[in-house]
């Protein structure tokens, strides 16, 4: 099993998964809020150039390249739900407050992505998105290392019937929305949890995800899910679903 740690900086704690332990990263909590990725690299490397987008909750991947290039007309912020680096030192950062941060690495490159994956991202395969990416640049499926880090949990996240099913549509083939739904309950551990409310569930998106993975070859060992609820965990981490606020934590790693 994956071991996660909790590190301190100043006092303030933060979360680092064994798996990416040859990689400064960290999943920080809402004790760093409102500090930014350019001042929360100084905790993992104060020498990396920092990356960020103006995330959308939809399955753009881009790289510090296409940031730079996209950034010359003007605009402070590019548009975009995943990061992949190129090139040493470079320390890459999503930000999520229900959503699933997730950080990737690749062993045999030194490369990392890092990705902000809602349901909606999650429905659009953005983790897959990442991952054909980091094959593209280099990377092979075995070298990847993944660690999701603190989101909502299944047990508390009540979707709408029509809602899983978007989310179901990326691992199953179905096209109707009951079978989907009923596909998805079907599943060994299944990313779906009954809920009261008629036409509605409860949804692991983080489960979800890990299917996507499973589905491109990569084993459950390459990957690994924080024990952390943002919803349930209101002493260190922002949940939206749970305060209405438009606050964030940040996670991030350095190539």
């Amino acid at each position: 099993m994956h071991t996660w740690h909790w590190r301190t900086w100043e006092g303030l704690p933060y979360l680092t998964c064994s798996l990416l332990e040859s990689w400064t990263h960290g999943f920080f909590t809402q004790q760093f809020w409102p500090q930014t990725p350019s001042e929360l690299t100084k905790v993992l490397r104060p020498e990396a150039s920092v990356y960020r987008l103006k995330q959308v909750h939809g399955n753009i991947i881009l790289t510090p390249t296409e940031i730079a290039n996209q950034l010359t007309e003007g605009a402070d912020q590019v548009e975009g739900d995943g990061l992949v680096s190129e090139q040493p030192l470079q320390a890459i950062w999503v930000a999520s407050a229900d959503c699933t941060p997730v950080l990737i690495a690749s062993h045999k490159t030194g490369q990392v992505a890092a990705v902000h994956a809602g349901w909606r991202g999650t429905s659009s395969s953005i983790v897959p998105q990442a991952i054909k990416r980091m094959l593209s640049l280099g990377s092979e499926l075995q070298d990847l290392r993944i660690a999701m880090g603190p989101a909502i949990a299944g047990e508390v996240y009540q979707v709408s019937e029509q809602v899983a099913a978007e989310v179901g549509r990326s691992i199953i083939t179905h096209n109707d929305e009951k079978e989907i739904v009923n596909a998805l309950h079907q599943l060994p551990n299944s990313p779906l949890f009954p809920d009261p409310n008629p036409g509605r569930v409860r949804l692991d998106v983080r489960r979800v995800n890990a299917l996507q993975m499973e589905m491109l070859g990569i084993s459950p060992e390459q990957i690994a899910i924080a024990p952390y609820c943002t919803y349930q965990t209101p002493e260190h981490f922002f949940s939206y679903r749970r305060d209405k606020q438009k606050k964030v934590q940040w996670s991030g790693i350095v190539s």
